[in-house]
């Protein structure tokens, strides 16, 4: 099973020290977070992707880039990639990109996002949320499985003869989740394609959570893609780790008290009762998520949020230290204990995907480069004229 973390990107004031670091240390200090994951032996790093203050993650491809020449092992995800308001063809060039330039290690999560304005910012209505995401994904799928496309849909202009490049590695397109925390529609949209879903239920009751991911198992099984206990599902979670159970209450406190996410809201002691929020020892973490199983059943990702509210850089970085050394080890081989035969103990991988393609009997390549269709050139004749001019 991965165990992870991502990352929601807030800049926010330290309440203990008055504080706020400005955009470029927070970007900064992020990225060493996510190379202290990878070098402690955490599974996966994600990002949200955010276009307003306080968040800085506007750009998930570009960081994950960066991470993915400075990492050696951890997966790159994103925690939420804006699959209504972005450019489905600029996803399917991006992350096809980020999958070429990472060699394979790395997924994403597609989302509709959480803040409103976001909409007409990007030219979209939030009335055609659901509508947006539908058609959108089926576009990006179509440019990632076929060489030239010719498109038409409701919200963006026609494509004709187009070719999205760079063409998936191996001629295999990255793995996706769909992420939702309330809408069934998106749950159906993933078991359809027999994609992952994944529950990020951070500020949701377990109830809810269990229904959801019922749902998604459901419908997996009824598209003919596996049992229900095989579809791939991940969570969200979040956690602050001390050796001694009291300190970590007294240490986040003030954080959660003054988080502009939940802060000045349910009591601290409320919101760890109703939701996934764990404070406390490094066993009373392993205790309530190992139980998680017994909810949605066994899954393949769990995500930790661990770096937002102001939390200082040292500390997040002890937190990644606590997890990999005392929690990961003791809630995977208790996830492994557990599982049936049969249930996959990790979302594919690249190679795993290469592997069922090849078969599947799908040809698998890198794609060669033809002729422009638009100008009627190629590649090779602008270099012939530029050898030919050199030797005048």
């Amino acid at each position: 099973m991965q165990y992870g973390i991502f990352t929601v990107s807030d800049v926010t004031t330290d309440p203990t020290t008055g504080r706020t670091p400005d955009d470029t240390e927070r970007v900064r200090n992020i990225l060493t977070i996510a190379k202290h994951a990878d070098e402690a032996g955490l599974d996966v790093f994600a990002t949200g992707e955010h276009h307003n203050p306080p968040f800085v993650a506007s750009s998930p491809t570009t960081m994950l880039g960066y991470l993915a020449g400075v990492t050696k092992n951890i997966t790159l995800s994103t925690a939420t990639t804006l699959i209504t308001t972005n450019d489905p063809v600029r996803i399917a060039e991006e992350y096809a990109m980020l999958q070429v330039i990472s060699d394979g290690r790395m997924d994403l999560m597609l989302g509709r996002g959480n803040t409103g304005p976001v909409y007409p910012w990007f030219g979209q209505d939030i009335r055609q949320g659901i509508n947006l995401a539908i058609e959108n994904y089926a576009l990006v799928r179509r440019l990632w499985t076929e060489d030239v496309v010719d498109w038409q849909g409701k919200f963006r202009t026609p494509l004709q003869g187009f070719t999205s490049t760079p063409r998936p590695l191996d001629g295999v397109p990255p793995f996706v989740w769909h992420g939702s925390i309330r809408s069934p529609e998106i749950a159906e949209q993933a078991a359809y394609y027999g994609d992952g879903f994944l529950h990020n239920n951070i500020f949701w009751p377990m109830e809810h959570t269990k229904q959801m991911v019922a749902f998604y198992r459901q419908r997996f099984e009824h598209y003919g893609h596996g049992r229900a206990d095989q579809a791939i599902v991940g969570l969200g979670g979040q956690v602050f780790v001390r050796k001694d159970s009291q300190k970590a209450w007294d240490e986040f406190r003030p954080y959660f008290d003054n988080a502009p996410v939940y802060g000045h809201g349910p009591s601290m002691e409320d919101f760890t009762r109703e939701t996934p929020l764990t404070v406390g020892s490094p066993q009373q973490v392993i205790d309530r998520y190992a139980a998680f199983r017994e909810d949605v059943g066994d899954y393949q990702r769990q995500l930790f949020l661990v770096d937002h509210a102001g939390l200082p850089l040292k500390t997040v970085l002890e937190q990644i230290d606590i997890l990999a050394e005392d929690i990961v080890p003791v809630l995977r081989a208790e996830a492994d204990k557990h599982r049936p035969e049969g249930v996959p103990s990790n979302p594919p991988t690249h190679a795993d995907l290469v592997a069922k393609a090849q078969a599947a009997g799908e040809a698998t390549g890198l794609h060669v480069v033809g002729e422009d269709r638009w100008t009627g050139r190629r590649a090779e004749d602008d270099a012939d004229e530029t050898a030919e001019a050199a030797t005048r």
